[in-house]
């Protein structure tokens, strides 16, 4: 359909990945090595898929990242005056083959999954000594595609390159609502392979990927590692990945994301940029310092989402080979990296409490009470037994187009360095969902130990009491904490 829409308004080729199946990261890869005018991705994202589930169309632009918002803006606009549209007719083309097909002047390419996203990524990497560690006896691991698009490149990747036993592999199969799975990988929704890194397999290493490939959850054994402190560690190590060994030129992180990555800056006397949440406000940063000669910038979301600048979308993949490649350096477990983190950084206690398909009035009725209370407050102001440093909503003025993105988040942070964060998000489809941001640093090693819940107990019922869920949306209990 996307192609008899693009033929009648004179697109005159499309490349689509073999049967269908392209992940975003690949696709990304794709757009930038060929050069091409863009790319649209059919996916339920990290939403649960198939006839009854979501389905959502991603637009990339010709850097290979997200469209841009004053891009989606315009698109939006239009949709208000769209009479009439235009559609061609074409006859059914073969995705099973590789090769190009065409029927008149308009032709379909068809290509190998793997091309240009898997030879990037050897590119990066050094795939010999990741093969040494994953071919170790004892060194067991296991991947999760969640039934998504990454179980072809799990196979070919970890299985025929480095040489991984099939056996590690997991959910490998695409399947179109995923096995009527949520493919999210967090605690909650990844939950075959939480069980099984939380057992006594004594797998050392285990990674899951949501069902477009983008996101990525890591872990070790019996040990969780967090999306905010996955991408400090990268950025803190990134030296034992070839492509980054002469360091890095930035980093940046989302704004409800920890501040893990800003003392890893600091140390290494780079920039930090903090934007609003999603990957497209990273790719003017990524395009700034690219044409200025440098891709060794790298990024994250607390949502499980990790990247750099070798593309434009944040990369599971990419996340769990940056990782494998620590292990490797440092010969040491997951545990054991990120204490040593820790030691070095100091510990930002982390969590995130999502409220799903909540009622979207209610919703935006408690958004709109705190952007208010948030306006009322004033340094020195109390809440519970924290004092008020600064509230406000979140507001980004990108410093290469000079675009600014309002109401971002509304901001609650106290002067001991805590804070909560709550914000909207718009990737389901039914109700809205309320995400709940939590953070304390800790530098006291001593207190390193702590759960995370027993850590954040104070701050968590100083903010659900300001957000007064029951009160708006009815619900006082999160679908998910991680």
């Amino acid at each position: 359909i996307n192609a008899e829409y693009g033929v009648a308004n004179g697109i005159k080729s499309v490349l689509v990945g073999l049967n269908g199946i392209l992940s975003t990261p690949a696709c990304s890869a794709i757009i930038r090595a060929r050069k091409l005018l863009g790319g649209i991705v059919l996916t339920a994202s990290h939403n649960p898929g198939g006839p009854d589930g979501d389905l959502g169309i991603k637009y990339n632009g010709s850097n290979g990242g997200p469209a841009v918002e004053s891009l989606t803006d315009k698109i939006f606009e239009k949709t208000k005056s769209i009479t009439h549209y235009k559609i061609a007719k074409l006859p059914p083309f073969d995705l099973g083959k590789i090769g190009v097909q065409s029927h008149g002047s308009f032709s379909v390419s068809v290509v190998d999954s793997m091309t240009d996203y898997v030879p990037l990524l050897q590119s990066i990497f050094d795939f010999p000594k990741l093969k040494s560690l994953v071919s170790r006896p004892g060194f067991k691991t296991l991947y999760d595609s969640l039934n998504g698009v990454t179980g072809p490149y799990a196979t070919k990747i970890f299985v025929e390159l480095l040489g991984a036993p099939p056996t590690s592999t997991q959910g490998h199969i695409p399947l179109p609502d995923f096995g009527h799975g949520h493919p999210d990988p967090n605690l909650v929704y990844a939950k075959s392979l939480v069980d099984r890194m939380y057992s006594n397999e004594h797998i050392a290493f285990g990674c899951a990927w949501d069902g477009d490939g983008d996101r990525n959850m890591i872990m070790g054994d019996n040990f969780f590692v967090t999306p905010s402190d996955s991408v400090a560690i990268i950025a803190a190590n990134a030296q034992c990945i070839p492509y980054y060994k002469n360091g890095l030129v930035a980093v940046s992180r989302s704004m409800p994301t920890s501040g893990a990555l800003d003392r890893v800056a600091k140390k290494l006397g780079i920039p930090l940029y903090e934007v609003p949440t999603g990957w497209k406000f990273f790719g003017n940063l990524m395009d700034k310092y690219e044409s200025e000669g440098s891709s060794s910038f790298i990024c994250g979301e607390e949502s499980f989402g990790t990247g750099s600048a070798h593309i434009r979308e944040k990369d599971g993949m990419w996340a769990t080979l940056a990782w494998l490649s620590i292990l490797e350096a440092k010969n040491a477990s997951v545990a054991d990296i990120v204490h040593d983190h820790w030691k070095t950084y100091g510990r930002n206690f982390y969590s995130r409490y999502d409220y799903e398909s909540v009622d979207a009035d209610g919703a935006n009725k408690m958004v709109q009470y705190l952007r208010d209370y948030a306006k009322s407050l004033k340094k020195g102001d109390t809440l519970g037994e924290y004092q008020i440093d600064f509230a406000d909503e979140f507001e980004y003025n990108d410093p290469v187009d000079k675009s600014i993105s309002r109401n971002q988040g509304t901001r609650f942070v106290f002067t001991d360095g805590s804070r909560f964060v709550v914000r909207l998000s718009g990737t389901g489809s039914v109700g809205a969902t309320i995400r709940l941001y939590l953070e304390k640093y800790e530098p006291d090693n001593a207190k390193h130990h702590m759960k995370t819940e027993e850590a954040l107990a104070p701050l968590v019922k100083v903010a659900l009491q300001t957000l007064k869920l029951k009160e708006f949306v009815n619900i006082d209990v999160p679908t998910v904490i991680t």
